[in-house]
């Protein structure tokens, strides 16, 4: 009873090591990347932002992606590594559906940002006399809109189709956060709606994505 209890407010996620030392290494490893990371993504936005002759459509959207790219890595990596350098495994129910709402999120909107780029390239390419005028400004904001907030109603979605579930197998997630995959293994309700509309999403909005960019 006392593991039931457990599993419905707080779940335990995996180490990066069972040693002390290299837990702190790794996490100072991956904080490192992280830092590189943000900051390449961060040096784009700057530089798109402050250069008036970049201020083009095209790049109006890599300042978009790497906006995007630096909120997902650091949905992930900076609290991965604070909890293995306090030595805290502990995530709450609520901090878990926000980890993975926002991940969902940012994946969604990375996937379609980039069909939206690769689109702006095919008007540059094939019309280019009428590109200022299919792509301007209002239609970029129109797109780059579009792609987050159909992101919210898809993230939603599956967010809270996950959390309805009852959890009480374990409350362990043998990951370093909280995925979708990883909590239906620990559900002890019928996942068979959950795993058929998480892959008939993905193959729509892959596939999708594929087709519009090829």
């Amino acid at each position: 009873m006392s593991n039931l209890t457990i599993s419905t407010t707080e779940f335990l996620l995996m180490e990066f090591s069972d040693t002390r030392e290299l837990q702190i290494l790794y996490s100072l490893l991956f904080f490192l990347v992280y830092s590189a990371g943000l900051m390449g993504n961060l040096l784009i936005v700057i530089i798109t932002t402050m250069d008036r002759r970049l201020h083009t459509p095209m790049y109006f959207f890599i300042r978009n992606l790497s906006i995007v790219d630096a909120c997902f890595i650091s949905i992930t990596v900076p609290p991965a590594s604070i909890n293995a350098l306090v030595n805290n495994r502990i995530i709450s129910v609520t901090g878990c559906a926000t980890q993975i709402f926002l991940l969902v999120w940012m994946a969604y909107v990375e996937y379609t940002l980039l069909t939206v780029m690769a689109r702006d390239r095919y008007v540059a390419i094939c019309h280019p006399l009428l590109y200022p005028m299919i792509m301007n400004p209002r239609a970029c904001m129109q797109m780059t809109l579009t792609c987050l907030l159909t992101g919210l109603l898809y993230a939603g979605l599956h967010t809270g189709l996950t959390f309805q579930l009852s959890f009480c197998n374990s409350n362990v997630i043998h990951q370093f956060f909280c995925d979708i995959p990883s909590l239906l293994k620990l559900s002890c309700s019928d996942t068979f709606y959950n795993v058929g509309s998480l892959l008939a999403s993905v193959l729509v909005i892959g596939a999708g994505c594929f087709a519009l960019i090829t």
